[in-house]
C-alpha cells in the first residue's frame, strides 16, 4: 500500500487511488475444438497512484495492457492478484452493494462515444440514468439537473431529446463526460477519450476536461497513446509496456531525459514543429512479444536499441527503481 504519492511539483500526499502489484490474466482456449489453453499476461505486476485533484496519464501501443488496467481499477473486469485501492478502501474486496455505492465515486470517459451510448435512448436519458440508479433526483428536479449538465459539457438544453446518431463525434463525447460527471464522481478514467475525434474537437474536449478539473477537483487517470495529448493534460507520466509499467515521473522530466529506451523510441516519434530541437527517429524492430508468451528478463529487450544492452537484459526482469526525485524506471542500463 502506498502511504504517500509525490506529485509533479513534489509535493507528498495521500493518495485517491493507489494500485499495488496488479495482475491480471486471461484464459483463452485454442487448437481443435478448443483444445489447448493459454494464458494470456494482459497486465504484470503494475504499481501505480494517483493523488486527489491530481491527472496521471497512461500511454503505451495499442495492446500493451491500458484498457484492461483501466477497467480492472473500475472492478469491470476482475484481478488475478494486487489490490486497488481507492480512498483506502479495496474495490475487489467490496460486497455488490458497497460497489454500487462506491462506483458513484468512479467513473469512466470511454474511446468510442457513439458505442458507449445507447442508441436507443436520448442524451438527457442516458444522463438521467445515473441519477435515478444512485437516487440522487428525480422528476422535475433530474430534468433541471441534466440541463446543468449539459450547459456544463458546452451542450444546449435541446439536446436532452436527441439521440447519439444526429450528433457529431465531438458532441456525443460532451454528452460521454456529461453522464460520467451526474454522479459527482471524484475520479475519471479517461480511456483514449479523444482518439476518435477530429484533431480540432480534440482540443476542445481536452480543455473542457481540464476546466472541468479546475471546478470540481477531479482527479484524472488518463490514457492514451498520443505522447503529445498527454503532455497536454497529464503532469506526471507512466508508460506502459507489454503489460508493465517501464518508467514514470512528472512529465517534463520524463518528456526532457527520458530514462528508459521504450519511452525514448515512443518520444521520437512525436512530430515536434520545430525541425532543429527534433530528437533522431528510433525505429524499433519486429513487433511487441506475445503476451501469452513473454520473453525472460526485460520484456522490451529483443527491440531495445540501446548501445549498452548485453545478456543481464535477457536474464533479468528489472525492477521499477527511482532514478531521481519522483522518477522510475525499469531498465538496467538507464
Amino acid at each position: 500500500m502506498t502511504e504517500q504519492v509525490r506529485l509533479s511539483d513534489g509535493t507528498l500526499v495521500r493518495p485517491l487511488l493507489d494500485v499495488a502489484d496488479l495482475t491480471v490474466h486471461f484464459h483463452r482456449r485454442t487448437g481443435l475444438f478448443g483444445s489447448h489453453r493459454e494464458i494470456v499476461q494482459a497486465v504484470s505486476g503494475v504499481s501505480l497512484a494517483i493523488g486527489h485533484k491530481e491527472t496521471l496519464g497512461l500511454v503505451g501501443e495499442s495492446g500493451c495492457g491500458k484498457t484492461t488496467l483501466a477497467r480492472t481499477v473500475l472492478r469491470l473486469v476482475e484481478r488475478t492478484s494486487g489490490t486497488v485501492r481507492f480512498d483506502g478502501q479495496d474495490l475487489h474486496a467490496l460486497a455488490p452493494a458497497e460497489l454500487r455505492r462506491m462506483r458513484r465515486r468512479i467513473q469512466i470517459v470511454f474511446q468510442d462515444p457513439y458505442a458507449s451510448l445507447n442508441p436507443r435512448l436520448t442524451i438527457g436519458a442516458a444522463i438521467r440514468e445515473g441519477l435515478t440508479i444512485h437516487k440522487l433526483a428525480e422528476g422535475a428536479a433530474a430534468d433541471r439537473r441534466v440541463r446543468e449538465l449539459l450547459d456544463e459539457v458546452g451542450l444546449s438544453a435541446d439536446a436532452a431529446d436527441g439521440y447519439p446518431h444526429e450528433f457529431s463525434g465531438g458532441q456525443r463525447q460532451r454528452a460521454g463526460i456529461a453522464r460520467a460527471l451526474a454522479v459527482e464522481p471524484e475520479l475519471l478514467v479517461c480511456d483514449e477519450p479523444v482518439s476518435a475525434l477530429d484533431v480540432s474537437v480534440q482540443a476542445q474536449v481536452l480543455n473542457l476536461l481540464m476546466d472541468l478539473q479546475a471546478r470540481r477537483g477531479l482527479s484524472y487517470l488518463f490514457i492514451s497513446h498520443d505522447l503529445a495529448v498527454v503532455r497536454h493534460v497529464a503532469p506526471r507520466v507512466a508508460v506502459m509496456y507489454l503489460g508493465r509499467i517501464v518508467e514514470e515521473g512528472p512529465a517534463e522530466e520524463l518528456y526532457a531525459r527520458p530514462r528508459h529506451p521504450y519511452t525514448q523510441a515512443l518520444l521520437s516519434a512525436v512530430p515536434v514543429p520545430d525541425p532543429v530541437s527534433k530528437r533522431p527517429r528510433i525505429v524499433l524492430p519486429g513487433d511487441p512479444p506475445s503476451p501469452v508468451n513473454p520473453p525472460p528478463g526485460c520484456p522490451f529487450h529483443p527491440r531495445c536499441q540501446h548501445p549498452g544492452k548485453d545478456a543481464m537484459c535477457s536474464e533479468v526482469r528489472p525492477e521499477l527503481a527511482e532514478r531521481a526525485p519522483g522518477l522510475r524506471a525499469a531498465c538496467h542500463k538507464g
